[in-house]
């Protein structure tokens, strides 16, 4: 892959070998996020776990104190009384089976899903669209619920799905180059305490292996994990 000029030049200039605090990382990747726009700031990590094995997946969701940053478009799919609590709780769609429709005809002008068990029936019949784009409603990450309204309002504050993939890594945004450097680090700490206590009581030694700074255009910092756990105590 053939990189910028601005992109090598800051890749010299880090070693490769060391890592670094939290405090040290945002800094570094904040002076190093040279994009013309806000870039946003994303973590990565590697999981001591077996995806494979039904008892060693990591999946949840967490709600960020300060957001990513980003305007989250909510498609509640609900009828009645729940679609206007929807409404009201501030999702940019609500409806039922004219979304449905609309998805099925190559319509995705949105970041989430949200749905009642009784829509499901006609959600199931998106799972080869919604699917591939992680934004299939799922109870397990609490996307399919009575209870709608609080959950839109989750979603539209900053609350993030995370799920281990098939290589044990996991990455989620977690703030934008203009945040404050307290803020982005309010984030890592509440993000990387939810992956610390999602962790399946079948997986065996180093659980939290690597973590990885990052913005969007811009070199991958190596986090100290020792440091991490510390902090975090």
């Amino acid at each position: 892959m053939k990189r910028g000029k601005k992109y090598n030049s800051t890749k010299e200039s880090v070693d490769p070998h060391a890592s670094y605090t939290l405090d040290e990382a945002i800094n570094l990747v904040k002076q190093n996020a040279k994009a013309s726009f806000d870039e946003t700031i994303e973590v990565s990590l590697r999981l001591g776990v077996d995806p494979r094995q039904a008892d060693q997946l990591v999946r949840g969701t967490v709600s960020l104190p300060h957001g990513t940053g980003k305007t989250i478009r909510v498609l509640a799919l609900a009828k009645g009384e729940k679609e206007k609590e929807a409404k009201d709780a501030g999702a940019d769609y609500a409806g039922a089976d004219e979304y449905v429709e609309k998805i099925q005809g190559g319509w995705l002008e949105f970041d989430a899903v949200v749905a009642t068990p009784d829509m499901m029936g006609q959600v199931g019949k998106l799972g080869k669209i919604l699917g591939p784009r992680k934004m299939m409603p799922n109870p397990k990450s609490g996307t399919v619920t009575m209870d709608i309204g609080r959950v839109v309002k989750e979603l539209k504050a900053g609350k993030i799905e995370y799920r281990v993939d098939k290589g044990g890594n996991i990455g989620a945004a977690v703030g934008k180059k203009s945040f404050d450097d307290d803020k982005l680090k309010e984030n890592l700490k509440v993000f990387f305490d939810a992956i610390i206590k999602a962790r399946p009581a079948a997986a065996k030694g180093t659980y939290l292996r690597n973590a990885v700074l990052t913005s969007t255009m811009g070199i991958g910092y190596k986090l100290n994990v020792q440091d991490i756990s510390l902090t975090l105590k």
